[in-house]
């Protein structure tokens, strides 16, 4: 089954080449031009992967990434920016983009960052399956206070649901799987967005300080530290003195 990508950008010259890019990884691409059509194509059709121009016409990229993700937190949505627009990229990832790319773009980063997202879709995908379909395997793990089902896609803290996006979860199941090991930008990078690209450290910045604050919402510890100068690891000593 073809996964589905809505382009949302108002120059012509740039959404055709990246309707071409897209197509050469045989994606079902549909373009609009602006935010208000964007909203009426998702609320008919449904789409995997949103790429969204933050400068756009009427209602801007940003007021619509917010939009997609209270109503559909399952689409990811990746950010087109200029290389200047550095404020807007944190604001986009604060709010819940998955990822953003940087224009001008060259093919190979570009085909490189939508893979990245097409294979977490089909992790989710499997993910969602039910049980006697897949391969039997554990489908829970927990850590102190933190318990994580796989199969649900679904985060708890003490028993409590924690609202994720796709990356968040897929940021916090890692640091879960390797509990105490610190871990630089450049490796989570590569081993939860599935890509190595220089320039994008506040990707993991703002998916890190979105994830600490929903989990200090439930929980007083800090679950996520920073090891300064070297990058973040998952305190397990916290989340058991969080189940006490």
């Amino acid at each position: 089954m073809q996964h589905k990508v809505l382009v949302v950008e108002d120059d012509l010259d740039i959404a055709g080449l990246v309707q071409v890019h897209l197509k050469e990884l045989a994606l079902d691409v549909e373009h609009v031009s602006d935010g208000e059509s964007a909203m009426a194509k998702l609320m008919q059709d449904h789409f995997d992967i949103v790429l969204l121009d933050i400068m756009l016409p009427g209602m801007d990229g940003l007021s619509v990434c917010r939009e997609i993700k209270s109503l559909f937190p399952h689409i990811s949505v990746v950010l087109l920016t200029s290389k200047s627009s550095e404020m807007d990229r944190v604001i986009g990832l604060e709010i819940g983009a998955d990822d953003y790319i940087c224009k001008p773009f060259s093919y190979r980063e570009f085909q490189a960052r939508i893979k990245a997202q097409i294979r977490h879709i089909k992790l989710l995908k499997m993910q969602q399956q039910p049980t006697d379909t897949i391969a039997t395997a554990p489908t829970a793990l927990m850590l102190g206070a933190l318990q994580i089902d796989t199969g649900g896609h679904e985060v708890f803290i003490n028993d409590q649901l924690i609202d994720l996006t796709a990356t968040e979860f897929d940021l916090i199941h890692f640091f879960a799987k390797h509990p105490n090991q610190v871990f630089s930008r450049a490796q989570l990078l590569e081993s939860v967005w599935g890509y190595d690209h220089s320039g994008y450290e506040h990707t993991v910045n703002s998916h890190i300080n979105r994830l600490r604050s929903k989990l200090g919402n439930l929980c007083q510890q800090d679950i996520i530290e920073t090891v300064w100068g070297v990058g973040y690891k998952l305190n397990a000593k916290s989340l058991q003195q969080a189940s006490l």
